[in-house]
């Protein structure tokens, strides 16, 4: 019989002599190995599958000489022992040698020797399992031959543990030679494929991993005893099993991996090696995130197969007991640990609900990774461990109260610490959703939390409710349309059934409560309405007895869901605000996912969802990709995804009802959906049907809608307007026109979109467009509001098509200026201007057109002619290219070159150049110039300046000065001179104008100066940011907008007076107030952020403002906030520290102070401020400003290390020292001040009463005398003094005290001793009289002597 095989710590253990360990038993050892590796490839092959044995030679002898001889001498060999002999042939010395030898230096065989060993082993245990199971029954069978049973019994526990040893020591040893060879050669592997990994290792090492999980998996008590496998049979499989596990690559095959979970389970559940297995789960969980999926799937497929749990218990137990602490530390165990637990509860949901109580008290650990995961946990158990309907009523209810405690936690963990794991809850709660693991009675509580969620000050958290919010619309329990009035309609019409079919006694009816309510409708994807009815109509035309108390609980149930479904409507109907100011996010994702939720939003009809919707147009100008894309992807969504006509219908109406910003939105959306084919020609064919009014019931302002998108997508395609261009005419400037007096706006638009040979066509075959523009400039018909903006685009669509405009201009204000002064020759008569007299028997309403045509012609002269000097410069450079070259004429090539030569150096070219500019500002001039007699707008330019400077009489005609300071504005921008001659009315009007509308136009076209003539307006620079401080909200709207403009375009110098603007940020308008911020926030981005160097002078100027504190903190934590670079950070310290130095105003201390408390403080940071300590020691006194220093030692030991949190100690006591010294020398200061006051006091009293005696006066008089002076005192600085004495009772003096004299008739006088605390000095000097200061000292001893006599 073979000695027992030990299995050893390594595999080359087995080589060394064990002796000295004291153990006398002996144990299969190799004896005489062969060096595998030495073998040449032939008697390498020749060892393993030939017939040669070398058991009767020592190791040290073998050769390759002796190597043959044997081979041809020993009819045996390796594999033909493992295949012929029977299985236990293995425990003989000779073959446990060789096959000891083999798989020691097994990555040295070739592929097929491999296979062949590998494949002998692997078969022999296969076969060798069964025989285990047959000997179980032969030993039962006949417990007579105990004898040969136990040795067979020896025979087979020795046979299984050497094959399991050689096999898994052959895959460990394979996958780590594998590991080594894909690491620095994997080069030279791609260059050339290797043989020695050209077999199927991967399907080899898949079926032994199997097969040794089928040996742990058989019954081995008859080989062990009932103690179970040999211990270090287990140990060894364990070990291999998870050092494997530590390669990925081993867990990418699908059979290995499941054999190596059969192993974990089998040893830790069949062979109760539970806290062996669970230390080493959790080692490989913390350190291997691939193994997390893979060893959930092992504890899970333990308890399936061998219906035990323990294994998962076990490890839930482990990582609740581990202090939550560790998991702060080791972060990426953390991760690892929260993944398991999760995979476990998804896979194992029954169990984990039972031990949850364990992992519960994690909820308040610092490790927001745990507390994710433990979220995560709940909601899958929420989602699939309360599902089954096993079990009487009890065990339900315990079921549900343990589901409705977890969502409950749900719930709480909303308001989280960390932003992570709030963003976790709501994703837990949409996976809910999903499931239909929510019932009604929660539903209401979920839906106001993430709505409460969007106001989050994370991203993340924002955008996990939008996404909460819209799985809840898409999976309500409630129908498919939420609108609310309907919900209130239906409800009340239950409510008054049900109110109808109430039983008389009321001690019989069970109100249906809500959560019950829920679990029953739990899982429905119907409406509740649409469920209840009809099975309720049909059951009463059955049996009425019955139908009553069927109907009328269904009725209950029907209104309880109404309830619900109203409530749910409100709460996402209240949203929209709040959804609208999320469009304006500066996060893309809150965009993307808000404009999402609208949708939705829209698709169950919630009201506002329409309106909330338009608002994201304006969007499309978005810098950011990915907000246009959800933009357009959106837009075309909900109005291009139809048939022709609905689309042309929903785009129409969409043009009707928008603003003017909306409009420039939607017209670069339109243009874009053009040219990329999203807009159909057949959508645009219907267009034109209902422009046309071929559709049956079309209204003028749809037909101005049609022409409005036509328009916008002329932009893109102008061809679409060139077929339709006498309909144009007709229908825009006809009869339709006075019904719709958009309409004829609209088609001067739609003039100025035509191609350049669609202009060419309208003015050779219709000539009554241009009559229709005048009489559309000089009519009357339109109303006044209208007129201007249809005005405005006939002059410039003149301008676009005729070809002589400024003649056919020149007639309009010829016209218009007959219709205002009918023949009369005022404009030059300055005298009768100046007056008035005139100006108020004219209508002021023609006068005001008149200033508007002129002007605005004047303004499109000027752009003409730009366009006129552009056209020629162009063709200029063409004609120049077009040159003939010298391969075109190679007899003229000399002279060509030789003349462009002279021309170059004569500066011909630019001459040319310079002569177009000249005749170019020549002819901006001539515009508003007086010089020449025939000049029409020129001579209207000094009768305009003249009328705007009558501020008295255009007080009294608002709406005429609103058009004169238009139309003045208009041509001071055309002409530099007469802008600066009309510079400083135009300033007056925009401070002191008393009509807003005035002084927000001027305001808007101080801007238009500053862009075109900087130079002249940067000294009014002052000027431009006082509008900012203007009484109305519009206009200072529009000064922050001009503001903005002019400062982020680089058309105006940030300058010292840019603390307007910071004050605008806490303006009581919250557009203005958004506006401020946007400005800012742009100003930041722009170089290396302007607003660090600006931030100290808008800091002093703001504390001179004397603003409100909440104001000042707000602006100054905005303003900080935008800075983000850590050295501008540090730089600010220094620049703050040192405006302490030269500050005495307390309030200043304040400020300061907070400004640094707001600073993101660095190592760098901190230590300026430590060294600067001198700049601020004289502040501390003040308890806010400490505290605001303390506030900054606080955020400072957030961040610190533990070596600088010494340092920020020592600061810290170092600070609040000096503070209580500066403390303390205020109060001994205060205390020294009082007391020279009351000796003053004092003083002045003994004076005057030695006064009152050399007078001789009574004591009254004396007393009286006394107190008088104290009293005048008090009198004139009374305001230093809170309280006085007015009479000379010590009990309602606030500081007085008494004492008494003798007078001669032995009479007592008692005279009060008022505080003089307040005082100056001076004042009481005043109190004493020069001349009496010799005698003070004898007054003071009559004194001491009179209290003496009184004791």
């Amino acid at each position: 019989m073979a000695p027992p095989f030990v299995f050893p710590s390594t595999l080359r253990d087995l080589e060394r002599d064990d002796g000295s360990d004291g153990d006398d038993e002996p144990s299969l050892r190799p004896q005489n190995p062969v060096a595998v590796a030495a073998l040449r490839a032939a008697d390498l092959e020749e060892f393993v599958k030939g017939m040669s044995h070398y058991a009767s030679i020592p190791p040290s002898t073998v050769s390759f000489g002796v190597c043959l001889e044997l081979a041809e001498t020993e009819p045996l060999g390796t594999s033909f022992d493992l295949s012929d002999k029977e299985l236990f042939c293995i425990e003989e010395q000779d073959v446990f040698d060789r096959i000891y030898s083999l798989v020691r230096d097994f990555t040295c065989l070739p592929p097929a020797l491999k296979f062949n060993l590998v494949e002998t082993l692997r078969s022999n245990l296969s076969v060798l399992l069964p025989n285990i199971d047959s000997l179980s029954r032969a030993s039962m069978s006949s417990p007579s031959d105990g004898l040969q049973i136990a040795d067979r019994i020896a025979s087979h526990r020795n046979a299984l543990k050497i094959y399991s040893f050689f096999l898994l020591s052959i895959v460990v040893a394979n996958e780590s030679a594998t590991d080594s060879c894909n690491g620095p050669k994997v080069a030279a592997h791609r260059r050339k494929k290797s043989t020695v990994y050209a077999w199927n290792w991967e399907a080899q090492r898949g079926r032994i991993m199997n097969l040794i999980a089928n040996s742990l998996e058989v019954d081995l008590s008859l080989l062990f005893g009932p103690g179970g496998a040999d211990e270090q049979y287990l140990s060894f499989v364990s070990k291999c099993t998870f050092v494997l596990c530590e390669n990925q690559s081993v867990l990418k095959d699908e059979e290995t991996r499941n054999g190596l979970c059969r192993i974990i389970g089998g040893i830790a559940t069949k062979h109760q090696r539970i806290s062996q297995t669970s230390a080493s789960v959790l080692y490989l969980i913390h350190k291997f995130d691939f193994t997390v999926v893979h060893l959930a799937e092992a504890a899970a497929a333990a308890e399936k197969r061998f219906g035990d749990g323990s294994l998962a218990i076990s490890l839930i137990r482990e990582i609740g007991r581990t202090d939550p602490k560790d998991y702060v530390r080791d972060t990426a165990g953390a991760d690892n640990v929260g993944r398991f637990l999760v995979e476990l509860a998804d896979r194992m949901p029954k169990l984990m609900s039972t031990n949850l109580g364990v992992l519960v008290p994690h909820f308040g650990g610092d490790s927001y990774k745990i507390r994710n995961s433990l979220v995560g946990v709940l909601g899958k158990l929420a989602a699939k461990a309360f599902k089954d309907v096993e079990g009487d009523s009890s065990t339900h209810s315990l079921r549900l109260r343990s589901k409705h405690a977890m969502l409950e936690i749900l719930i709480e963990r909303c308001r989280d610490v960390s932003a992570y794991t709030r963003s976790r809850v709501l994703q837990v709660w949409a996976e809910l959703c999903e499931e239909n693991a929510i019932s009604i009675g929660l539903w209401n509580e979920v839906a106001p939390v993430a709505s409460g969620r969007l106001e989050d000050k994370s991203a993340i958290v924002r955008k996990s409710a939008l996404q909460l919010l819209i799985t809840m619309l898409q999976h309500n329990p409630f129908g498919p349309q939420l609108r609310t009035a309907t919900f209130e309609a239906t409800l009340e019409k239950y409510k008054e059934k049900l109110l109808g079919m109430e039983p008389p006694s009321p001690e019989k009816d069970e109100l249906v409560n809500d959560s019950s309510l829920g679990e029953v409708i739990e899982g429905q994807d119907e409406s509740v309405s649409d469920s209840c009815l009809p099975s309720s109509q049909e059951k009463k035309d059955q049996d009425p007895t019955i139908v009553d108390l069927t109907n009328l609980e269904q009725i209950r149930a029907l209104v309880a869901s109404l309830e619900a479904g109203l409530r749910f409507s409100t709460c996402i109907t209240s949203l929209m605000p709040t959804l609208v100011q999320l469009l304006a996010s500066p996060s893309a994702t809150d965009v993307e996912n808000t404009i999402l939720l609208l949708m939705r939003c829209r698709q169950f009809q919630i009201e506002g969802s329409e309106a909330a919707l338009r608002k994201m147009l304006p969007l499309v100008f978005s810098q950011d990709k990915s907000i246009y894309e959800a933009v357009e992807s959106a837009f075309i969504t909900i109005y291009t995804r139809k048939s022709p006509t609905e689309t042309a219908k929903s785009l129409l109406n969409l043009a009707i009802d928008c603003s003017i910003g909306d409009l420039a939105a939607l017209e670069s959306l339109v243009s874009s959906l053009v040219s990329k084919g999203e807009i159909s020609s057949s959508t645009v064919s219907a267009l034109w049907e209902y422009f046309c009014f071929h559709n049956i019931g079309v209204r003028p302002v749809q037909s101005r809608g049609a022409l409005s998108i036509l328009c916008m997508a002329a932009k893109s395609s102008p061809s679409i307007l060139g077929p339709h261009l006498q309909d144009i005419i007709d229908i825009g400037f006809g009869r339709w026109a006075k019904e719709e007096p958009l309409l004829a706006r609209t088609a001067c638009l739609v003039l100025q979109r035509l191609s350049k040979e669609d202009k060419i066509k309208l003015i050779r075959t219709s000539s009554s467009v241009f009559s229709a523009l005048q009489g559309l400039i000089t009519s009357l018909s339109l109303p006044e509001k209208i007129w201007y903006g249809a005005a405005d685009k006939a002059i410039s669509a003149i301008y676009a098509l005729h070809p002589a405009p400024e003649i056919f201009a020149a007639e309009i204000a010829k016209k218009s200026l007959n219709s205002v002064f009918l023949g009369t020759d005022c404009v030059s008569n300055e005298n009768e201007t100046q007056n008035g007299s005139i100006l108020s028997s004219i209508p002021t309403t023609n006068l005001g057109r008149f200033l508007f045509i002129t002007s605005h012609i004047a303004l499109n002269h000027l752009v003409y002619i730009e366009t006129s000097v552009k056209k020629i410069q162009k063709q200029k450079q063409k004609n120049d290219k077009s040159q003939p070259t010298s391969e075109d004429f190679p007899a003229d090539a000399s002279k060509t070159s030789e003349a462009q030569g002279i021309n170059a150096e004569l500066g011909l070219g630019a001459t040319i150049d310079i002569a177009i500019e000249s005749l170019a500002e020549k002819a901006e001039r001539e515009i508003v110039s007086s010089s020449s007699e025939k000049n029409l707008i020129g001579h209207c330019g000094p009768f305009l300046a003249k009328l705007c400077r009558n501020l008295t009489l255009l007080q009294k005609f608002p709406e005429l000065q609103a058009s004169a300071m238009l139309a003045l504005c208009r041509l001071m921008i055309i002409d530099v001179e007469f802008c600066e001659a009309n510079l400083q009315i135009l300033f007056t009007v925009a401070e002191s104008a008393p009509s807003e509308i005035v002084r927000s136009n001027c305001t808007i076209a101080l801007g238009d100066l500053a862009v075109r003539f900087p130079n002249l307006l940067e000294p009014w620079t002052e000027y431009i940011y006082a509008r900012l401080r203007d009484p109305l909200a519009s206009v200072r709207k529009n000064a922050v907008l001009v503001i903005s403009h002019l400062i982020l375009n680089d058309m105006m110098k940030v300058k010292g007076f840019i603390n307007e603007m910071a004050v605008r940020i806490e303006d009581g308008d919250e557009r203005i107030s958004s506006l401020a911020k946007l400005f800012f926030h742009e100003l930041s981005k722009k170089g290396t952020n302007p607003i660090y160097n600006l931030l100290p002078d808008i800091l002093g100027r703001l504390c001179n403002q004397h603003l409100k504190e909440e104001t000042f903190c707000s602006i100054m934590q905005f303003l900080i906030s935008s800075i983000k670079k850590d050295k501008q950070m540090e730089a600010l310290v220094d620049k703050l520290c040192n405006r302490f130095a030269g500050v005495n105003d307390v309030r200043q201390w304040e400020y300061i102070s907070y400004c640094l408390s707001q600073l993101t403080f660095t190592e760098k940071g901190l230590k300026k401020l430590v060294d600067n300590f001198k700049m601020f020691e004289h502040a501390l006194s003040e308890d806010s400003v400490m505290n605001h220093f303390r506030s900054v030692i606080a955020k400072c030991k957030k961040f610190a290390k533990p070596e600088l949190k010494v340092c920020i100690e020592e600061f810290d006591e170092k600070l609040s020292k000096v503070h209580q010294e500066k403390k303390e020398q205020e109060a001994t200061t205060r205390n020294a001040e009082v007391h020279k006051q009351r000796i003053g006091s004092l003083d002045g009293l003994l004076v005057t009463k030695k006064t009152g005696h050399d007078n001789g006066k009574s004591a009254e008089e004396e007393t009286s005398e006394v107190i008088d002076p104290s009293m005048h005192s008090n009198s004139e600085d009374k305001e230093n003094m809170p309280e006085c004495s007015d009479n000379i009772c010590s009990e309602k003096s606030h500081t007085s005290s008494t004492f008494t004299e003798s007078e001669g008739d032995g009479t007592e006088v008692q005279s009060a001793r008022t505080s003089c605390k307040g005082l100056s000095r001076s004042r009481i000097k005043k109190m004493r009289e020069p001349e009496d200061s010799a005698d003070s000292a004898p007054v003071r001893r009559a004194t001491r002597s009179s209290r003496r006599s009184a004791r």
